[in-house]
């Protein structure tokens, strides 16, 4: 099964993001025909992505995940319109992640350390925390130019006080999202 780590939204963040794919769609024009949209009641800030993991590992998982976190309850701030890849044709469309990114990274080492140690192999590459807001199945450099943006206007905030083990299902009617374990942050 596909399991991944995340931070859930608020609807408020929800609502905002919502607010801004409608501006990018805007910005786009007749671009934005060609992305494939993230639905907001779906949206969540990946952690750490496991990817296909054998059912018979997931209580293991679970119970390493779902310990607290001696850390405390921190904000973020969502702002910056991004993709990647950096250069050439962009494939995500996404918000970055401002204030409190830094608790964000370590939260996520933290949860990347507990995966590892039940032996699952996690992507090596640094973690940047982003919103995805799109996908573009396929796209051109221009399109990159299209997205206008205020890099310091905030989007949206969000309280972190817990992280989520996500098993994820892919259906006809898109991805179904469901809760394994919690990891609450516990620090003062």
């Amino acid at each position: 099964m596909r399991l991944f780590v995340a931070v859930d939204l608020s609807g408020e963040t929800r609502d905002a993001m919502a607010a801004e794919q409608a501006r990018m769609a805007r910005a786009l024009g007749s671009s934005a025909a060609s992305l494939k949209w993230v639905r907001p009641e779906q949206a969540h800030l990946t952690l750490v992505f496991l990817g296909e993991v054998d059912e018979s590992r997931v209580p293991v998982l679970a119970e390493a995940i779902g310990r607290d976190v001696d850390a405390p309850p921190f904000d973020i701030a969502f702002s910056g319109i991004g993709m990647f890849p950096p250069r050439g044709a962009p494939r995500v469309l996404w918000i970055g992640v401002s204030s409190g990114a830094h608790q964000l990274q370590l939260l996520q080492r933290g949860l990347a350390v507990r995966i590892a140690t039940q032996g699952i192999p996690l992507d090596e590459r640094d973690f940047h925390p982003h919103l995805t807001l799109a996908r573009w199945p396929a796209s051109h450099p221009p399109d990159r130019r299209r997205v206008a943006a205020d890099s310091a206007r905030v989007i949206g905030r969000e309280r972190v006080d817990h992280a989520t083990l996500y098993r994820s299902r892919l259906s006809p009617g898109g991805a179904v999202y469901t809760p394994e374990a919690r990891a609450n942050l516990t620090g003062r």
